[in-house]
This record gives C-alpha cells, sequence and structure tokens, in this order.
C-alpha cells in the first residue's frame, strides 16, 4: 500500500458525520466480515476505541482477528443503513485500501460476547480476552481511577513513597509468600502482605504525608474480592486524627468514584461497629437495603418456649416472602445451623397478622402480636428469627439477610460507609488473654484506656480501638487506624497480648528501635483499588479488572504457574523438597 499517511490517523471508535470526506488511517483487528458477491466486501475493524464499518470494493482474504490497516474516506452511510447501536453507526469507510499487518489463528472464542465463555478458557488466552469491550473498558476504568487517586493524594501534600518488595517476615495475620536468599542460604525474604511497618517508618523519617499505589501479597484462600497480590491505596500522615484521616481518604475515594461517574461521593456517613453489627448482623454492612435485624429478646424475656430462653432473640422480616417452600426454608434452616445457630425459626404472616409457623403454639396471644408489631410485619411477609449468644444471632441473621435480599451489584448505586470504634480485642483465649482485633499498634480509644488495667479480664473486651474500615455496598474497602506511638501504652499492649519484651523486640525490632528516636503521632489507612475498581465497573469478581488475575485454586491458566523449579535452581538455592504426600 503506498500512501502518505502515517501509520494511524485515527481511531476505530472515534469517527463522527463531523470527519466526513476525510481520507483517514485505520489499524486495528477484523472483528467481522460480510462478502456482497464478488464486488463488495464489509468488514468491521475494532480497536480499543471501538467499531467502524469499512467498505471495500471487490473481495478481499482476511480472516477474523487479523490485524490490519485500512485506508479511506469517511462517508456517511447509506440512508436506512445507519447502525443506531454503535457509536461510528451513522458513517463508514469507504474507496477502502486494506494492509495486512499480520494474520491471525482463529481465536479461542467469540469476542463481541454474544456468547457466554467459560473463564478458564478466558484466561487462558488472557491476551486475546483483553481485547474484548468489557475487559478494555474495565481496564481503562482502572487506570482512571488510579490516576484521580494520585492526583487526589498529591494535592493534600502527601509524597509517593516505593517500599520494598523484599523483607523480613512479621506477624500480620495472613500466611507470607516467601523467598530463599541465594546469598545466606536456609534464610528467607517475605513478600509483604502491606507496607505497614515501612510507612510507619516513614513518619519517624519526617516523610509527615505518606502514600503508595502498593502491591501486596499474601498466601491465603481466594474468593471474588481476594487475590494471593493485590493493589492497594496505602497512606499515613503524622500528627493527624482519626478524623484526619477519614477527611482525606474520603477526598481520595471521591475524586476517584467522580473520574468515572462524573459525580462526586459527597459527605460518607458513619456507623460504630456496635451499630452495624445490632442493625446488620456485619461489621462491613450492605446499607442499599432494608431487612435490619429486628431486637425481640426483651419480647420473649418471659416465654414459656424454651428456644427463645437466650441471651439475644432477633429476627429479619422478608418482604413478600411467605410463600416461600418448605423445602426453601428447610435449606434456610440447614444453613443456618451450618453457620452456628442451634436452628432457625420461621414465620408465615396471614391476612390479619396472623402468623403461621409449626411453633406459634408454644407463643402466647401477646407475643405473636408483639412480634407482628415490632417487626412491621404485613400479610405475605416472611420473619426469620434466631435466638442465641449476641454475638452469633447477628452473624447467622447478617448472613440470611445477605441471602435473601441483596441486590446485584449493579442496583442501588454506591452506598458507602465508614464504620468506627470497633472492639480492640475480640475475645479472651483459654489462657484469659484477650486475642486482638487488629495489630499490636493499634491505639485504644482515649475514653477507655483506663479499661486496660480492670481486673476483670472480662472488662478488656469493652475497650473500644481507634480503628475505622470504609465499607461499599456491603464490601469492606479497606482498614486504618491510629498507630500508638507512646512507648508506655504499647508497653501496657504487648503486656496484655503476652508478648514478652524479648518477643517483641524479635518480631517488631527495627520499628520499636525507631521509636526510640522521635516517634510523631500518626494515623493511616489502607483501602484495596482492586475491589474499588470491580464495584465501580459494576462487576461481581475482582479478577474482573485485574489483567492477568489467579483463578479461585491460586492456579494461573495462561503461564500454568505454580510450576516446578529446575533441580539444578534448588541446589543453588539450598533447598530440597520433601516428598509430596499422597491423599488416602
Amino acid at each position: 500500500m503506498t500512501d502518505s499517511l502515517p501509520m494511524r490517523t485515527d481511531h476505530c471508535g472515534a469517527l463522527r458525520p463531523a470527519d466526513i470526506g476525510r481520507r483517514v488511517a485505520l489499524c486495528g483487528w477484523m472483528a467481522r466480515r460480510r462478502e456482497h458477491g464478488e464486488h463488495l466486501a464489509f468488514v468491521d475493524l475494532r480497536d480499543h476505541t471501538g467499531i467502524v464499518q469499512c467498505v471495500v470494493d471487490g473481495s478481499v482474504d482476511v480472516r477474523s482477528e487479523y490485524v490490519l490497516r485500512i485506508v479511506g474516506t469517511v462517508r456517511a452511510r447509506p440512508e436506512g443503513t445507519e447502525n443506531p447501536n454503535l457509536p461510528t453507526g451513522e458513517v463508514e469507510l469507504g474507496e477502502c485500501e486494506v494492509e495486512v499487518l499480520n494474520t491471525a489463528a482463529p481465536p479461542p472464542f467469540q469476542l463481541d460476547e454474544r456468547v457466554e465463555v467459560d473463564e478458564m478458557v478466558r484466561l487462558a488466552h488472557r491476551y486475546v480476552d483483553l481485547r474484548t469491550d468489557r475487559m478494555q473498558r474495565n481496564l481503562r476504568l482502572r487506570a482512571r481511577v488510579n490516576a484521580a487517586l494520585r492526583r487526589a493524594m498529591d494535592d493534600q501534600g502527601f509524597v509517593e513513597v516505593e517500599t520494598p518488595m523484599l523483607i523480613a517476615s512479621t506477624p500480620e495475620g495472613a500466611r507470607d509468600f516467601v523467598v530463599p536468599s541465594r546469598l545466606s542460604p536456609g534464610e528467607f525474604y517475605a513478600l509483604p502482605q502491606s507496607p505497614q511497618l515501612f510507612k510507619q517508618l516513614c513518619m519517624v523519617g519526617g516523610v509527615d504525608r505518606y502514600y503508595q499505589i502498593a502491591r501486596c501479597l499474601r498466601d491465603e484462600d481466594l474468593r471474588a474480592d481476594r487475590q494471593f497480590e493485590f493493589m492497594q491505596l496505602d497512606a499515613e500522615a503524622s500528627f493527624a486524627s482519626q478524623e484526619d484521616v477519614l477527611a482525606f481518604i474520603s477526598v481520595a475515594v471521591s475524586a476517584a468514584v467522580e473520574a468515572v461517574t462524573g459525580e462526586a461521593v459527597g459527605d460518607i456517613p458513619r456507623m460504630s461497629w456496635l451499630e452495624a453489627q445490632e442493625r446488620f448482623g456485619s461489621d462491613k454492612p450492605d446499607t442499599r437495603f432494608g431487612m435490619e435485624l429486628v431486637e425481640l429478646t426483651e419480647l420473649f424475656a418471659a416465654t414459656g418456649f424454651n428456644a427463645f430462653k437466650a441471651p439475644c432473640v432477633k429476627g429479619i422480616r422478608v418482604p413478600g416472602a411467605g410463600d416461600t417452600t418448605r423445602s426453601r426454608l428447610d435449606d434456610l434452616t440447614d444453613r443456618a445451623k451450618r453457620w452456628g445457630a442451634k436452628g432457625l425459626v420461621w414465620m408465615r404472616v396471614k391476612e390479619g397478622g396472623e402468623l403461621e409457623s409449626p411453633v406459634a403454639k408454644f407463643l402466647s396471644d401477646e407475643e405473636l402480636r408483639g412480634l407482628v408489631d415490632t417487626t412491621g410485619a404485613e400479610a405475605g411477609d416472611l420473619l426469620l428469627l434466631v435466638a442465641d449468644e449476641r454475638h452469633r444471632v447477628w452473624h447467622v441473621l447478617g448472613l440470611l439477610r445477605l441471602e435473601l435480599g441483596r441486590p446485584p451489584v449493579t442496583e442501588g448505586g454506591l452506598q458507602f460507609l465508614w464504620v468506627v470504634d470497633f472492639p480492640l480485642f475480640e475475645d479472651l483465649g483459654d489462657d484469659g488473654r484477650p486475642v486482638p482485633a487488629h495489630h499490636p499498634f493499634t491505639m485504644p480509644h482515649p475514653d477507655d484506656v483506663a479499661l486496660l488495667d480492670a481486673a476483670d479480664p472480662a472488662e478488656l473486651l469493652k475497650v473500644r480501638s481507634q480503628s475505622y474500615d470504609l465499607v461499599l455496598n456491603g464490601w469492606e474497602l479497606g482498614s486504618g487506624s491510629v498507630r500508638i506511638h507512646r512507648p508506655e501504652i504499647q508497653q501496657r499492649m504487648f503486656g496484655l497480648l503476652g508478648i514478652s519484651e524479648q518477643e517483641a523486640q524479635a518480631k517488631f525490632g527495627f520499628l520499636l528501635d525507631a521509636f526510640r528516636f522521635g516517634a510523631p503521632p500518626h494515623a493511616g489507612f489502607a483501602f484495596g483499588i482492586d475491589r474499588l475498581v470491580a464495584l465501580l465497573a459494576g462487576e461481581e469478581n475482582i479478577r474482573e479488572v485485574i489483567a492477568f488475575p489467579k483463578t479461585q485454586s491460586g492456579t494461573d491458566p495462561l503461564t500454568h504457574a505454580p510450576t516446578p523449579i529446575d533441580a539444578r535452581h534448588l541446589e543453588e538455592l539450598g533447598l530440597r523438597l520433601l516428598p509430596t504426600k499422597k491423599s488416602d
């Protein structure tokens, strides 16, 4: 092909009626070809911006996914042939010359998304899958989010600092991915689960306001919102309170949302951890729908029904679900038991407020009337009740609420929520010591510090922390806290957890040593970019917004990782593999 045009003058999806008459050069992949006899062919050319129809005089020998350069003149489509489903549907390319830049094998699946494709096939050929509109849209949306986050943090005076990927193993809750050292046989680096300790060191170093779009790695079971490796916006600030952190993270999140949707988030509401559990049975409540947990303990305080003689009785009202089949109710009961409940009581609401249930005969008329009034039940509704320890009631009803009411990710808009005042300890261990709910550098709530010296260990469970989570549509986006920077409080915390001075030095020595040289008050936060992008893209699984993800089993169908290591490499590292255990 001989022409004076550059390799590409325009993108396929950018042509509009204003371009009519222009001679252009387009490059992309052949999405579709239609031949009208021997003298006319229609070629749909696709790049990341979209598709445009190219009209070729004569036959053209091109196949699906061939890489083409087409030079032609933009013209209006003949009247009646416009395609309103395409942004370029009012125009086409005529007088076309086609150059084959590369041939292609037949693709392993259709790229027009009209056919559902098995995910394993998509991941095994991810380089082809990335050409689809869905993946192009998601990855470019992700890039806009990252750019907006960086701008927002820069504008607020934060400094981007890269922290190391090869670090010492530290106790952060999940298992580390470890890397053997060739120069120090028998010793290992760990890949960072987060930059937590290093960003605190930045505060000691006077960085004042740090941020990083950080890659983190955790060897834990995978699910829809979790991968081995993930990206998070990580931030820390000196001389900052919880209020300061919530403010600057809200600005960053709002900027990211506005970059995608064109609308700012506005003020993000807050809810205490205790209120979230009491109302929604979760510390990451999905507030897009109702079905809140209703307190019924007082109603049944004097009941004669043994199953309701429990520390806590709560219920949920499922509107319009009174016709739920008995087999479905049995299934819900089985689920409740698997989640830890002793059982599940169901009641159908009939006309006039009458309750139909296998246990109705064991309840007084006053209790039945009170149940209808307290729950606000109406004819056609379904009531589900659980009686047990309060934490277990929260857990079971919270899961049932999501099972029966949670809308698809694309419905209900973006409902952000700050959850604050988490407990500092989640339980007491067998040794009577408190079990931490967070890392041991989390500052107690100032109003609860005196409880750390309580004689009764149970009082420790009342201590709140200065920690906070950001929740979006029932997904935990991230967590943060005010850090302990004063040595006397840190020593009290270590003592409560049974961490000796020697153990603290072994686990956190380099951070504790740094704190001796003037650690400022500081606080921080980190949230998952993969999760935020998935929700902004309307995806239920973060794999759809990651270019090259792992499957739920942790494998990579594209590269076949994980793979064995050559014996010579193992010898270099001073490693020997144990025989694989055979399953029975």
